[in-house]
């Protein structure tokens, strides 16, 4: 589901909080022979035109690196799909990244009457009913498919993007929008706008019955996910009329089964009109320039009469409702309310109930059930789409506990709500956190483009001024208003969902069809794609960090610090790093858990918990593996109170005896939710194949030390944490000088640190034979991974394998992607890649991937091994990805405190200087032999250990022995608890 974004808000800093209370107005202003719209205020500066042809174009400037990032949103999605042909958006998406009559194809000629044909007999398949003709049809539908593809390049839009430097290329869609991502590098606007006018020219819908078992792949997957059927079965009765309910996106399996392409194209050209769509960019760019080129580029369109999605209005909810589902997965209970529409009144006023009940801090969930542990889990949320809202709660039960109880808990919160049992001030606290938050989200240029899209789809664009005015209308409500709202909006007018532990014995899947491997012709390339990635490019200069220069290193007492100045705004981040972390000591990471429900001599944990959030200021004690860290960040403001109060509370927080039985018990009920996760279990299953019985993700207390945890053994990690080695970090406004002097006086350190005990080290396997790891779920698809250790690091590797990843395994243009999904059609996720270790002296291990229905399991395996031990040959592809690299290098901009992150990384691999100098000269003379070599070497003809996740019912032994030697683990063993 897409989350609604908050929109910016402008901040000016002044007194003791962020005040904002400007005025938002719509101007009109010419410039470069273009009129636009903008809004007074904006701090995105954000240009709203409207061409000729229709299209909408949405310009937001941000030269902070030469990056641009693009959106085109077109507003149809699955509530635009006919009654009887659902999913049919989503095709369509899938369609678009096939190509035109010039780039795609190596003989549109030759290719379109095999593609004529295809479509009619897709039309004669739909019509018939006899499974015996249906069979023979699709049977001349696989065959043709595969004389078409002798034609088709596939994923050659794929290619161009990675050629041209772009490094994200996706699209999604949902109820009401259809919306396609990239991002490129600036010198690169000719270029990519190009491809991007060609794409939408007049698309091509190749490559369909492979492309088509992706969706039923996709469909499948969300056959395993519980929370989506959940979510499904919810809407259907929240919304018995409107198409949020009635539609889901992906489609029903009946009409999956049944695809017409004639339909596709008429949604197309009905849907996919300039003035139903727009264009909308943010990053370095000069926006009189970019208007022209936009324009331009897209003058080819003509508008049409557009009728949209208008439904009848939804009828009030009168009763509760209740939906139970079964699957796997841990239990949980939601509650859905109908919310009303965008920029609506009541629309504000659930976002701020939203934080009123669950901010993470403050909010009546977090400290009345979150703090005091009556849940394992309790949140609250408000998703907004065009028509109606969801608003929903929810909880996960804690151990002996009923859904039934978790969702009285949940409503009894709703009662204090409705009888005002909050302070008035959570509401002022809840505006100047939105407002920082949003500060620092829009820093960048991806956030400025999804609200501007969320604008369009919802608005048109038409009430940016409203949107950029939420948090100051939201700060005007009053306590009483809410209680007043609350009464009204809370009664017996929901959808309860109940997701309990079990079998589902409803669940039905997509059927495999037979499908002939197609021709990808992953070696060849379009006439246009040449002429696009031969054109002139200006070269964009790297440029690295000299860490001597770029930060700032000095002393308090006697730590080191080291410091990045802020010179755009009044953020500051601040943090301890340790030595230590949970290999060194396998108490504290419960230490970091406990102290949340930690009070002290001055403060109880819900006014430590308060007292964060009044001041915008958070922070937390974060443990990994081998270090741990605690973080502070807020206005510097607030810095002394927020530091004091952190070291207050480490130097006299006081053990909480029924808080700790309770974080017991929590502790161990999430353990065993955590053996109903499918993912958890294969990360698992990865740590044991590499490691052997005992490993990294096994490696904690078992469940009887958990029981005898001691709230002394804990407090004795507060009180003394500062007394091992750490290195002090900051971000923010203020000087080296000044900020030393201050934390000196805020930080008490010992004369000497106290030496950690050592961290735990893991043994490296390295089998002789191939090895099969299998762990039993109840799930329609199989979850494979490949996993083997391959030698010690070496930095000067990391070149070489970074181009291989790229090639191999790395996006839709790679190897593996273009053969397992786009030839072969096994899989709608795969993937695989060199693994580099975090640390120096640690091992690389190769990974791959492949997620598939069970039925296709060994065919996936075979087609991934063929990978593994024969490396394809496709020049463009590896001439596109190495360009890709080095444009990578060459438009990334390491700044703020991630130039700490960058430094403390290659610390950690014994590279005192920015590594990425040395991968962007170790690129530049790579050729594919060197490719090939590395292949050979380290990956192909290797025993692996194949780690498998699928049900029993679904994988036979027989089945998982031809891969090598089997053995079934438990949950027991592969957690360790």
């Amino acid at each position: 589901m897409k989350t609604k974004l908050l929109l910016i808000v402008s901040l000016l800093f002044a007194g003791q909080g962020i005040m904002a209370q400007s005025t938002y107005k719509w101007k009109t202003a010419s410039a470069g022979g273009y009129t636009y719209k903008y809004v007074t205020n904006d701090p995105t500066k954000s240009r709203f035109y409207t061409l000729k042809n229709g299209l909408t174009a949405i310009l937001s400037q941000n030269t902070k690196e030469p990056i641009i990032e693009f959106r085109l949103a077109v507003r149809a999605g699955s509530n635009t799909d006919p009654r009887n042909a659902t999913g049919l958006a989503h095709y369509l998406e899938h369609m678009l990244f096939k190509g035109t009559d010039k780039f795609g194809t190596l003989d549109f000629a030759k290719e379109k009457p095999l593609l004529d044909k295809i479509d009619a007999l897709y039309e004669q398949y739909n019509i018939t009913t006899d499974p015996a003709k249906r069979k023979e049809i699709y049977a001349e539908i696989d065959k043709t498919s595969g004389e078409a593809s002798n034609f088709s390049i596939a994923n050659e839009y794929d290619k161009m993007i990675k050629a041209i430097g772009g490094q994200s290329s996706n699209a999604h869609t949902w109820y009401e929008e259809t919306v396609y991502n990239e991002d490129f590098p600036a010198n690169a606007t000719d270029k990519f706008l190009a491809l991007q006018a060609e794409r939408f020219r007049a698309p091509i819908f190749r490559i369909f019955h492979t492309e088509l078992e992706a969706v039923y792949e996709e469909k499948n997957r969300g056959l395993d996910n519980d929370g989506w059927k959940l979510d499904e079965m919810m809407s259907e009765l929240l919304f018995p009329t409107h198409n949020y309910g009635q539609q889901t996106t992906i489609g029903t399996i009946a009409h999956l089964k049944n695809p017409s392409l004639v339909e596709i194209k008429k949604y197309y050209h009905k849907y996919y009109v300039p003035n139903n769509m727009a264009v909308i960019l943010s990053g370095d760019f000069n926006p009189d320039e970019m208007i022209k080129k936009v324009d331009q580029s897209f003058a080819y369109m003509k508008p049409k009469p557009l009728e949209l999605y208008n439904p009848a209005p939804e009828k009030p909810l009168t009763a509760i409702q209740q939906v139970d589902v079964y699957g796997p997965s841990a239990e949980s209970v939601e509650l859905y309310y109908r919310g009303y529409p965008q920029n609506s009144r009541e629309s504000l006023m659930l976002d701020l109930i939203s934080s009123i009940l669950s901010n993470g801090k403050a909010g009546l969930f977090d400290i009345n059930l979150n703090k005091q542990q009556k849940v394992l889990k309790a949140n609250a949320y408000a998703q907004q789409m065009k028509d109606y809202g969801v608003f929903s709660i929810s909880a996960q039960p804690k151990a002996g506990q009923s859904l039934e109880q978790a969702r009285q808990l949940l409503l009894d919160q709703i009662k204090l709500l409705k009888t005002g049992a909050f302070d008035e001030s959570l509401i002022s606290a809840i505006v100047a956190n939105s407002r920082l938050r949003l500060l620092q989200a829009f820093d960048g240029n991806a956030y400025r483009v999804e609200s501007a899209t969320t604008e369009f789809i919802q608005n048109r664009g038409l009430n940016w001024d409203k949107s950029l005015s939420t948090p100051d209308d939201m700060a005007k409500i009053t306590k009483q208003q809410v209680v007043n709202f609350a009464n009204q909006f809370f009664r017996d007018n929901y959808v309860v969902g109940f997701k309990h532990k079990g079998e589902d014995k409803n669940v039905l899947k997509v059927e495999k069809p037979m499908i002939t491997p197609i021709n990808a012709n992953a070696d060849s390339t379009s006439q246009f794609t040449k002429n696009l990635i031969a054109g002139p490019t200006i070269p964009i200069a790297p440029s690295f960090l000299d860490y001597k220069k770029a930060l700032n290193f000095g002393k308090a007492g006697i730590a080191d610090v080291i410091t990045v100045k802020n010179k755009e705004n009044s953020i500051f981040r601040l943090s301890y790093r340790f030595d230590i972390g949970a290999w060194n000591y396998k108490l504290l990471p419960y230490a970091a858990q406990y102290l949340t429900f930690l009070a002290t001599d001055k403060y109880s944990a819900e006014q430590i918990s308060k007292e964060f959030y009044n001041i915008a200021c958070t922070y937390s004690l974060n443990v990994s593996s081998e270090t741990a860290a605690i973080n502070i960040s807020g206005l510097q403001e607030n810095f002394d109170k927020a530091v004091r109060l952190v070291e207050h509370i480490l130097s006299n927080c006081k053990a909480n005896e029924p808080a700790l039985a309770e974080l017991k018990n929590t502790i161990l009920k999430r353990r065993e939710n955590n053996k109903l996760n499918k993912d958890a279990i294969l990360d698992g299953l990865m740590s044991y194949a590499q490691h052997g019985a005992e490993n990294p993700f096994n490696f904690t207390m078992s469940n009887e030390e958990v029981k005898h945890i001691k709230s002394d053994d804990l407090i004795y990690i507060f009180r003394n944490i500062n007394n091992y080695k750490h290195t002090i970090t900051y971000y923010g406004p203020k000087t080296l000088k000044e900020f030393t002097t201050d934390i000196v006086k805020l930080h008490p350190l010992p004369s000497e640190f106290t030496p950690g005990a050592p961290a735990k080290m893991f043994t490296y396997l390295h089998n002789a034979a191939n090895q099969v790891y299998f762990a039993d779920y109840d799930m329609v698809q199989s979850e494979v991974r490949w996993v083997r250790n391959t030698g010690i690091y070496d930095p000067k590797l990391t070149a070489k394998i970074n181009l291989f990843n790229s090639y191999f395994g790395g996006g839709m243009g790679s190897i593996v992607f273009q053969t397992i999904r786009e030839s072969k059609a096994l899989a709608y996720s795969t993937y695989a890649y060199y693994a580099p270790p975090a640390r120096e002296g640690r091992e690389y291990s190769m990974m791959a991937y492949v997620g598939s229905q069970a039925d296709k399991m060994n065919d996936a395996v075979i087609g991934m091994n063929e990978l593994l031990n024969n490396l394809p040959q496709a020049n463009d592809s590896f001439e596109a990805s190495k360009n890709n690299a080095l444009n990578s290098l060459e438009t990334s901009r390491v700044i703020k405190d991630d130039i700490i992150q960058s430094y403390f990384a290659d610390q950690r691999l014994g590279i005192d200087h920015d590594s990425r100098i040395d991968e962007y000269n170790g690129l530049k003379p790579l050729t594919f032999a060197d490719i090939k070599a590395f292949h050979e070497n380290n990956i192909a003809n290797k025993p692996y250990n194949y780690c498998i996740v699928a049900s029993e019912k679904k994988v036979k032994p027989e089945e998982l022995q031809k891969f090598g030697a089997l053995t079934k683990l438990s949950l027991e063993q592969i957690f360790g608890y």
